[in-house]
This record gives C-alpha cells, sequence and structure tokens, in this order.
C-alpha cells in the first residue's frame, strides 16, 4: 500500500556537482519539512541533499519514511540525521536503533521538560527571532500553532548508545529548552560537541543567526567527510 505521508521537502546540490552528503531533517512540534526551505536551499549550495520530513511526534510513520532514506543508497554519504525541538528526540532514538545507517546528529534545540506558552505571540517570540521566518510561521496554514505545548510522549534520550559524532546547537536564549537543562543532557558524552548562539531562541536553524548556524553545520559535515574524528580543517591563530 503507498504511504500517505507527504513526499520530504528536497533539495539538491546544483547540477554539475557530486553530492558531499545527505540530511535528514526531523522537525519539532507543529512543524513540517518545508518550514526548512531556507536551510535546505543553503546546504544545497554546497552540494548537500536534504530531505526534510514532518513532524515524528504527530505521526510515528515519519521514522519508518527516515528509516527508508538511511538505507537508501542512492543517496550519498555520510548520512546525517538532523532532528529540531522533538525532532532531536526521535533522531536519537533512530540512531540508538538503526546505527549502520548513521553517520552523524545534528540536535537542535534539544527539549527536557515540557513547555507551556501564554499565548500565539509568545509561541512565536520563543520560537524565533528572524522577522522573515517569524511572517512565514503566521501566514503558513500548515504550521500547527499551539503545538509547542502538547505533552509528547518522547522517547528515552539514549545518547549513551549513539556511537556516531554529534554536534548540538542550541540558542543561549532558549525559553523552550533552557540552555542548563539542555547543556545537563550532553554532559558526560564525549562524542557530543555543543555550539550555543547569543541571543539565539529555540528554532535556531530558523532564527535570527540561521546563516551561522547553516555555517556552523557545514563545517562540521565537511571535517566528518574526512573522519568520524573530526579533524580541525580550519584554525584561527592569535
Amino acid at each position: 500500500m503507498p504511504s500517505s505521508l507527504p513526499s520530504p521537502a528536497s533539495w539538491d546540490e546544483p547540477e554539475g556537482l557530486a553530492a558531499r552528503g545527505t540530511l535528514i531533517v526531523l522537525p519539532g512540534r507543529g512543524e513540517h519539512g518545508g518550514l526548512y526551505e531556507r536551510f535546505g536551499r543553503r546546504l544545497a549550495f554546497d552540494a548537500y541533499r536534504v530531505r526534510a520530513l514532518g513532524d515524528p511526534s504527530a505521526d510515528p510513520a515519519v521514522l519508518d519514511e527516515a528509516a527508508k532514506l538511511l538505507a537508501d543508497e542512492s543517496l550519498a554519504g555520510p548520512k546525517v540525521l538532523v532532528g529540531s525541538d522533538t525532532g532531536a528526540r526521535y533522531a536519537v532514538q533512530l540512531a540508538a536503533e538503526h546505527p549502520a545507517g548513521v553517520d552523524a546528529l545534528i540536535l537542535v534545540g534539544l527539549p527536557i521538560d515540557p513547555w507551556e506558552s501564554k499565548s500565539w505571540e509568545d509561541e512565536l517570540a520563543a520560537r524565533t527571532a528572524c522577522p522573515t521566518h517569524q511572517g512565514r510561521l503566521a501566514g503558513d496554514s500548515a504550521f500547527r500553532r499551539g503545538a509547542i505545548d502538547t505533552a509528547v510522549d518522547l522517547p528515552e534520550l539514549r545518547l549513551d548508545q549513539v556511537q556516531v559524532p554529534v554536534l548540538a546547537l542550541h540558542g543561549k536564549d532558549d525559553q523552550v529548552s533552557p540552555l542548563d537543562r539542555a547543556l545537563s543532557a550532553y554532559e558526560g558524552h564525549a562524542n557530543v560537541r555543543t555550539v550555543t548562539f547569543d541571543g539565539g531562541r529555540h528554532d535556531v536553524l530558523n532564527d535570527a543567526l540561521h546563516r551561522t548556524a547553516a555555517a556552523t553545520v557545514v563545517l562540521f559535515l565537511e571535517r566528518l567527510r574526512l573522519s568520524p574524528e573530526l579533524p580541525v580543517i580550519a584554525e584561527e591563530l592569535a
């Protein structure tokens, strides 16, 4: 029976260039893959393929779709799962259960505790400080307002079962998932490298510093292509 899931939002490398890897994006509560268009286009420009799926907290079938993409030999490696908000928790779950298909994780705005907004304006401000993305969310009928308040049964955070490199991105001004709580979850995991963003809010990939976030991701991917040990390829000298 054909899948009832919509096709992933897809962005490919420019014509004439070989794909340098594939990113599979798992959005957070209320989101859909199309909201990552800006991120997808920017990474595709650097010859990385991007496939953005739906919200796995709303439809568990999304995880089956992600597993299929991980097993798809036509997609270039390394293959990296990118999870934002609750999508980060599901990305960890997939990496723990399907380790052979995942080369790295990028976890964005990892949620630890429930959060409740007071209004739509409160939610919008907590998600992003970028006026362009705020406008996108406000005018997108497929985006589910208030979903970030929904209590969902999230998978256990099994970082101890993840053996691949992990890049954690987190906004210093994240109200939905306060930075100190996220850092506590990452503490003790030597394979996790954390980058924080001054003034950053919850949706780091779609926040005011989205260019810096995308550049951070590209640098991580370029190191990953060389080795899972992530050798340094650029160093600033004093």
